[in-house]
């Protein structure tokens, strides 16, 4: 059991790697300030990194998310349900990631944790679910989606201030041109024509920066490095928050040391995001906003702010929820949200919970049957 224990929080951690690692530096690739390979070598980092952090300065999270408070404390010690609640969360983390659909792992171990101990006919505390899980989940990306947005306002505020203003690449160039040309005996053939093309301000062809300098630095080169510094900071926080709710799952098993579980937490979340992000990637980088590296550096500083808050304070907020949140409330202001994309990635949202809900009542029924 403890060996099942150990690769289904694997498993989840896996997963979780696979949904969460690449949210972090969406905002990177998604204004080609870099490639994606580059995007995520850095969230790989920085997400280990935090991870490794969260040894010494997570243990409210610990607490929290080994499910004393929310379900009786005689389930949280068992391996069968502890065993249900991963495999719930694992399948609906690794089927959303499978979509394309960024959710909450958070939301995800909320779900198991209440489907499992309902099935174990356990008594669910839902006032403790309410104040200290689901009020964070709904708040956060609210609260992300105004201060993604006030923060750019007074960043292009001052950045307006400080003389520095946006250039535009222009495209220049030939484009094949089709046109029916006439032939002898009345007839016509197709024959492509080379035509001069100039092309500006397209997003899907040009790239924008910034000119200018501050600090006798380059404004384009100093914006870039402090959105690879955000991008970290955003992949830091989220494997400060993530790895000690998904190493919690271990705490049921107690031959094991939780500073290796949450070390095996860590290495499994590395291997996801490296092996299974691209589908995710696409989503956040692409179909929430369009942005310029200025910008995705304010959704950044938006969403590490939270996030870094809100470990410290043992509150288990979703960095999904955050992330996109500021993505969005970027895309709001400069009225280049994609409503469509998104509207689906909350329907997700709605749908994760209940999801892994069930999913973990049948496996818990499955466990105990063996």
């Amino acid at each position: 059991m403890i060996t099942l224990l150990f690769i289904a929080t694997c498993f989840v951690a896996y997963a979780n790697g696979a949904n969460d690692n690449f949210k972090g530096v969406a905002s990177l690739f998604g204004s080609r300030t870099c490639s994606y390979g580059a995007a995520i070598s850095w969230a790989t980092v920085t997400t280990f990194a935090g991870s490794v952090a969260a040894i010494f300065l997570a243990q409210t999270l610990l607490k929290n998310f080994s499910g004393a408070g929310l379900v009786p404390e005689a389930l949280t010690t068992s391996r069968s349900f502890v065993l249900a609640v991963a495999i719930g969360t694992g399948a609906t983390v690794i089927l959303a990631t499978l979509a394309g659909f960024p959710i909450s792992t958070t939301h995800g171990l909320t779900g198991a944790l209440v489907g499992a101990g309902l099935m174990a006919g356990g008594q669910v505390n839902f006032s403790a679910l309410g104040k200290s899980f689901l009020l964070p989940l709904v708040l956060s990306p609210v609260l992300a989606v105004a201060m993604g947005a006030v923060i750019y306002l007074t960043l292009r505020w001052l950045r307006l201030r400080l003389g520095v203003t946006k250039e535009l690449c222009v495209c220049a160039g030939f484009e094949q041109q089709v046109l029916a040309m006439p032939q002898p005996g009345g007839l016509f053939a197709a024959q492509a024509i080379p035509q001069a093309s100039v092309i500006a301000g397209s997003r899907t062809v040009c790239t924008q920066r910034y000119a200018g300098q501050l600090l006798g630095v380059s404004a384009g080169g100093l914006v870039d490095m402090l959105h690879f510094l955000s991008a970290g900071a955003v992949s830091f926080a989220r494997g400060l928050n993530d790895t000690p709710k998904i190493a919690a799952l271990l705490l049921v098993a107690a031959v094991l040391d939780i500073r290796w579980g949450l070390v095996a937490v860590a290495v499994t979340m590395a291997v996801g995001g490296l092996l299974n992000a691209q589908k995710v990637a696409q989503t956040m980088s692409h179909k929430i906003t369009d942005m310029n590296p200025g910008q995705g550096f304010t959704a950044n500083l938006s969403t590490a702010l939270l996030v870094t808050t809100a470990s410290l304070h043992g509150l288990p907020v979703s960095t999904t929820h955050v992330s996109v949140g500021s993505l969005l409330g970027l895309g709001i202001v400069t009225r280049q949200a994609k409503w469509v994309p998104v509207l689906g990635v909350i329907g997700s949202w709605v749908v994760t919970l209940p999801c892994a809900a069930v999913i973990a009542a049948i496996a818990y029924l499955l466990v105990k049957a063996l």
